[in-house]
């Protein structure tokens, strides 16, 4: 399911049948991959929960729940590093989001342009490539 963003909030509640289909873990929380739109490069996960959704498809800015801090933040709100969402999809278990945004600046906290830039792991043993 592909939920386009509106161009403006109506609601103070994630869509009933949106919410339905969410697969969360034991603390309401359901991850979510951020990939850039036009390049669909992978630059991030976070964690979103029922408002955290809502908040990201209502306002067209990334939206996630710290579990460290205990609140939401929206990417960019200090850093500048703001993630324009251009749409938000679940996959077919309803248990990830992928949202797909304009990034603005490094997606990493690290400073990095994302978070899998400095950790290459290697090639995967008895792959064809090997």
């Amino acid at each position: 399911m592909s939920v386009q963003v509106p161009a403006a909030a109506g609601s103070t509640a994630l869509d009933p049948k949106i919410a339905a289909r969410l697969k969360r873990t034991g603390d309401g929380l359901v991850p979510a991959v951020v990939q850039q739109h036009d390049t669909l490069e992978v630059l991030m996960m976070g964690w979103m929960d029922d408002e955290a959704l809502h908040r990201t498809l209502t306002t067209g800015r990334c939206t996630f729940w710290s579990r460290s801090r205990k609140e939401y933040w929206v990417k960019g709100a200090t850093s500048g590093h703001a993630q324009w969402v251009k749409s938000a999809a679940l996959d077919c278990d309803g248990d990830v989001i992928l949202v797909k945004v304009d990034q603005v600046g490094a997606a990493c906290h690290t400073g990095d342009r994302t978070c899998w830039d400095a950790d290459d792991l290697g090639a995967v043993v008895g792959s064809p490539d090997q």
